[in-house]
C-alpha cells in the first residue's frame, strides 16, 4: 500500500518539519505497520525548471530543428536546440537547464546541435517519467506543454508537477484489511505519534430526483453479501480528471483514466472500500439482484474474456443476466462508455471467501479481489458511497441523484470484551499502568467504559484479551518490553516412539545394502491398470487433486510401488545392473459412501509402509532382507506364507508376510505383466510392510539371555511328505512336540526325486535340544524326538525317511 504523505495530511499533520522520513518509518514499524520503502520522485530530477518559449526560428542548418529563446526566470533568455514540431510562442514547457538530471540517471548539458549552441533541453512527458494518463492534455511524440496558469518561467518543475512527494511502502498484513486505505493508515498514524485524526463525514450539497424511482436491489444470498448500497448519477460528463487526483493517484501507483473511473480508484485508496461503477442502461426492469451463479451460465467480462460460472460463484445481475462477478470484475455489458449518461455506483461487501475462490478459479486477480478476499467493513460501505457521490460533485462529472438504496439484512452488533490489566501485563511481561492501556485503546478508537471495551467495526482481527494486550504493546513500544526466558514447567524434545521406529526401520535398510527414495505422493489414473490391480479393489477409489501438477499426477496414490517402479525403470534404462531402493511413504486411502464413490469432503486415511524393490536378486534375497531389517528392529520372527491372489505379484512367488498373529505385508515378485508395463525388461522384487501394523509388535522389553551351561544335543530329521505340503506346517508341529527344549531349528535340505516316490518330497532339519537346568540324556533327547515324529505323521502326514 502505497501512501502519499500530502495525502496523509487531509487526515492528521505529524509535523513533517520535525519528523524526517526515517523516523516516520521507523516509528509506524515498531507500531505494527512496517514501512518497507520509501521514495521522493524529486530526488530524481534536478535543475529542470518551467521555461516560456519567447521565439522560434528555424534552424540554419537542419528541416526539422527549431532555435528557441526561452524564459527560465534568469535575467536574460536562453537558446536551446529541439526537435519537436507542437511548440509556438507562449508556450510554457518543461526546460532542462546545463548539467541537469532527469528520472534514470540521464544528464543533460550544453553543446552545440549542428552548429547552433544548445544551453539546455525541452522535455517530453517520457523523459520526465510521466504517461497520456498522468497529463491528458500533452502529446506522446512531442515536448510537454503545461497548462496556462500551471507556473511561471524560473519555477522548479518538481513543485510544478508535484514531485515533491514523499511516497511511504507500506507491507500490510492479511488481518489487517483496514490498513488498505489513507484513512486506515493515518488512523495508525495518529495513534502512534498521539496526533488528533481530522476525519469528516462525506456530504453531498445538491441532488435531484430519488433513486427510489429508478432502482430496487434484492439480495437472494445474504451469506455472501452482507450488505450492498447504491447510488445513482445523471447527465454524466465524462473528461479527464484535475492535477490534484491524477497526481494523488500516481503517487499511489493507479493510473489515472478519466474522472468516474478516477472517482472509484481514489475511494478505494482513501477509504479501502472497492467500488463499481457500470452503465444504468444495461440493467433490466430496474433491479439489481445479488445471486449465486447458475450452473454453466457464461458472462463476458471488462477483459473480453467468457467466464463460465457455477453456485459457488456470486454475481450481481438483473432478472435478465449477469452484468459482474462480485468482488472481481464487472461485465463487459455494463462498461461505461463515452455514450453513457446515467451510472449506478455500487459499493458492498462480499464474503472472503467467496471472492478468493471465484477469483482463483477464473485466473483473475484484480486489486478489488485482492480486498474483498481479506474481508472488508460493512459499516465503511456508505461512507465510501457517499465519499464517491460528493467526489462527483466536487469535479462536475454529473449530477447526483437523491436518496441510496442500502440492503443491509443482518447489521452485526460490536464486539464487547473485557479489559483486565493485569492480564494484559502477564501477556506483555511489561509492568504497564491500566491508565496507559485505556488511553492506547482509545487512541486507536476503541470505546473503553470501565472495563468494557467495544472493537470497532473496522477491527474484525481483535477477538480477545491476547488482542488487546498486542494493541496495547504496539503503542507502548516492543523495544521497551524487558527480555525474560519462558516460564512454566518446560517439556523435553525428541521423537516419538513411532518416528524412533521409522529411523530403526530406515537405519536397518541402509545396513541391509538399500539406499532411500524420496518420491511424490501422487499417482496417474492410469496407474491401478498398470498395477493389474483387480476391477473390485478399493484402491481404484483415490483422492483426486483439486490443482494437480499434470494428469499423471492428479490422484494421491493408493499403493506405494508406482514411483518405485518409475525409479527402477529409469535406472535399468541408465543400465544399472542392480537395484536396492526403499522408502518410507504415506498412502491415502479415501472415505467412500454407501454408494461406493469417494467422499470429498472426508479426509482420507493416511497408512504409512516401508516398501522395499529390488532387481539383480531373487526372492531369497529380498526375503531374507525382510527378516534381518524386521530383527534389527525388535519385531517378533516373521512367518510368510504363499500368496496367489494379488494380481500385482507372480502367483507362484510371492508370500503374504505375518508376525504377531497378524498380517503386515506382502512381498514378492512383481507380475511380469506389472514390469512390462514399465518398460522393464529383468525380474523386479518388492516388499510392502505397513508400519502401523509392525509398531505395535514391537518387543519393548528384550530379555538377555546368558551362555548356556550344560551342553547340547543335535538330532538330523529326516522327513517324507506330500510334495505340496508346506515347510513352515512342518517346522510348526516341530515346535509344538518338542516344546522348551527345542532350542533351534534349521532347514537343511529339500529333495524330490525318484528316491521319494512321484507326488512326494523329503525335508531334512538340524535340531539342536537342550535343557536349561541340566544335561539332557540321550533318552530324553530320543523321546522328544519320537514324540516330534508322532507329531509329524498325525498333523502333517509325514514319515521319517528310510
Amino acid at each position: 500500500m502505497k501512501l502519499p504523505y500530502k495525502w496523509l495530511k487531509d487526515f492528521v499533520d505529524i509535523g513533517a518539519e520535525t519528523v524526517s522520513p526515517k523516523e516516520y518509518a521507523q516509528k509506524m514499524t515498531m507500531s505494527g505497520s512496517m514501512i518497507g520503502s520509501w521514495e521522493h520522485p524529486a530526488d530524481e530530477i534536478e535543475n529542470v525548471v518551467c521555461g516560456k518559449i519567447l521565439s522560434l526560428e528555424k534552424h540554419p542548418d537542419s528541416d526539422h530543428l527549431w532555435v528557441c529563446q526561452v524564459d527560465v526566470g534568469t535575467p536574460a533568455p536562453i537558446q536551446i536546440v529541439t526537435g519537436a514540431q507542437n511548440l509556438k510562442t507562449g508556450d510554457l514547457t518543461p526546460a532542462a537547464l546545463d548539467n541537469s538530471r532527469l528520472p534514470g540517471g540521464t544528464v543533460i548539458r550544453s553543446g552545440k546541435l549542428r552548429g547552433v549552441e544548445s544551453n539546455g533541453m525541452l522535455c517530453s512527458m517520457g523523459e520526465l517519467g510521466l504517461t497520456k494518463h498522468d497529463c491528458p492534455y500533452g502529446i506522446e511524440d512531442g515536448i510537454l506543454v503545461l497548462e496556462p496558469d500551471t507556473g511561471k518561467p524560473g519555477d522548479d518543475i518538481r513543485q510544478v508537477l508535484d514531485f515533491d512527494e514523499y511516497i511511504f511502502d507500506f507491507d500490510i498484513l492479511h488481518n489487517r484489511p483496514d490498513c488498505l486505505s489513507v484513512i486506515g493508515l493515518a488512523r495508525e498514524t495518529a495513534a502512534t505519534f498521539d496526533k488528533p485524526l481530522t476525519l469528516s463525514a462525506p456530504n453531498v450539497g445538491h441532488t435531484e430526483d430519488d433513486i427510489g424511482n429508478w432502482l430496487s436491489v434484492r439480495i437472494e444470498a445474504p451469506d455472501l453479501c452482507p450488505r450492498y448500497t447504491a447510488a445513482m448519477v445523471k447527465d454524466i460528463r465524462i473528461a479527464p480528471s484535475p492535477k490534484w487526483m491524477r497526481d494523488r493517484l500516481r503517487h499511489a501507483g493507479v493510473r489515472p483514466i478519466n474522472n468516474i473511473v478516477d472517482i472509484t480508484n481514489y475511494v478505494m485508496l482513501e477509504y479501502g472500500q472497492p467500488m463499481h461503477a457500470f452503465d444504468y442502461t444495461c440493467i433490466d426492469d430496474k433491479t439489481i439482484i445479488v445471486r449465486r451463479g447458475r450452473e454453466n451460465e457464461t458472462t463476458v467480462t471488462l477483459d473480453g474474456q467468457t467466464r463460465t460460472l457455477d453456485s459457488d460463484t456470486l454475481v450481481i445481475a438483473d432478472p435478465e443476466k449477469c452484468v459482474g462477478i462480485a468482488g472481481v470484475m464487472g461485465g463487459e455489458n455494463s462498461e461505461i462508455t463515452d455514450d453513457t449518461r446515467r451510472i449506478v455506483f455500487e459499493s458492498a461487501t462480499f464474503d472472503p471467501v467467496s471472492v478468493r475462490t471465484s477469483s482463483r478459479r477464473m485466473g483473475m486477480r484484480t486489486e478489488a479481489s485482492g480486498r474483498f478476499e481479506k474481508g472488508l467493513d460493512p459499516e465503511n460501505t456508505l461512507p465510501a458511497l457517499l465519499r464517491a457521490c460528493q467526489l462527483v460533485e466536487q469535479l462536475d462529472a454529473g449530477t447526483v441523484m437523491g436518496g441510496i438504496v442500502d440492503v443491509y439484512p443482518e447489521k452485526k452488533a460490536p464486539r464487547v470484551l473485557s479489559l483486565w490489566p493485569e492480564r494484559i501485563r502477564a501477556l506483555l511481561g511489561a509492568d504497564v499502568p491500566a491508565e496507559f492501556m485505556t488511553d492506547a485503546l482509545r487512541r486507536l478508537e476503541f470505546h473503553v467504559a470501565g472495563e468494557a471495551v467495544t472493537v470497532p467495526s473496522w477491527r474484525g482481527d481483535v477477538e480477545g484479551i491476547a488482542d488487546l494486550a498486542e494493541e496495547v504493546g504496539r503503542l507502548w513500544g516492543y523495544d521497551r518490553i524487558p527480555t525474560t526466558l519462558f516460564a512454566g514447567r518446560a517439556t523435553r524434545g525428541g521423537l516419538t516412539p513411532l518416528q524412533q521406529f521409522r529411523r530403526r526401520l530406515a537405519s536397518a535398510c541402509f545396513a541391509a545394502g538399500y539406499t532411500e527414495a524420496k518420491t511424490l505422493s501422487f499417482m496417474s489414473p492410469k496407474t491401478p491398470d498398470r498395477l493389474c490391480m483387480a476391477q473390485d479393489d478399493p484402491r481404484r477409489h483415490a483422492v483426486r487433486i483439486l490443482n494437480p501438477l499434470g494428469e499423471d499426477q492428479s490422484l494421491l496414490r493408493t499403493s506405494p510401488l508406482p514411483a518405485l517402479l518409475d525409479a527402477a525403470a529409469r535406472n535399468r534404462n541408465y543400465r544399472a545392473s542392480a537395484l536396492r531402493l526403499f522408502e518410507s511413504c504415506t498412502v491415502y486411502y479415501p472415505k467412500c459412501g454407501a454408494d461406493g464413490n469417494v467422499l470429498p469432503s472426508e479426509l482420507p486415511e493416511e497408512r504409512h509402509f516401508l516398501t522395499l524393490m529390488m532387481y539383480g536378486g531373487d526372492f531369497y534375497d529380498l526375503k531374507g532382507a525382510v527378516e534381518t531389517i524386521l530383527a534389527a528392529c525388535y519385531v517378533p520372527e516373521p512367518r510368510f506364507t504363499p500368496c496367489t491372489d494379488n494380481p500385482t505379484y507372480h502367483p507362484g512367488r510371492c508370500a503374504a508376510v505375518a508376525a504377531g498373529g497378524r498380517d503386515v505385508g506382502v512381498l514378492g515378485q512383481l507380475h511380469p505383466q506389472v514390469t512390462e508395463n514399465w518398460g522393464i525388461d529383468t525380474e523386479v522384487y518388492a516388499a510392502e510392510l505397513c508400519i502401523e501394523d509392525l509398531f505395535p509388535l514391537v518387543l519393548s522389553c528384550r530379555q538377555y539371555s546368558p551362555l548356556p551351561k550344560y551342553p547340547a544335543v543335535s538330532r538330523d530329521l529326516a522327513v517324507t511328505c506330500a510334495a505340496d505340503t508346506y515347510v513352515l506346517r512342518l517346522e510348526d508341529a516341530i515346535r509344538a512336540a518338542a516344546g522348551e527344549a527345542l532350542e533351534s531349528l534349521r532347514l537343511f535340505d529339500v529333495y524330490s526325486g525318484a528316491q521319494v516316490g512321484e507326488g512326494k518330497k523329503s525335508v531334512a532339519f538340524s535340531l539342536t535340544l537342550r535343557h536349561p537346568d541340566r544335561t539332557l540324556t540321550d533318552a530324553e533327547a530320543d523321546e522328544t524326538v519320537a514324540r516330534i515324529l508322532e507329531q509329524l505323521k498325525s498333523s502333517c502326514c509325514a514319515t521319517l525317511r528310510a
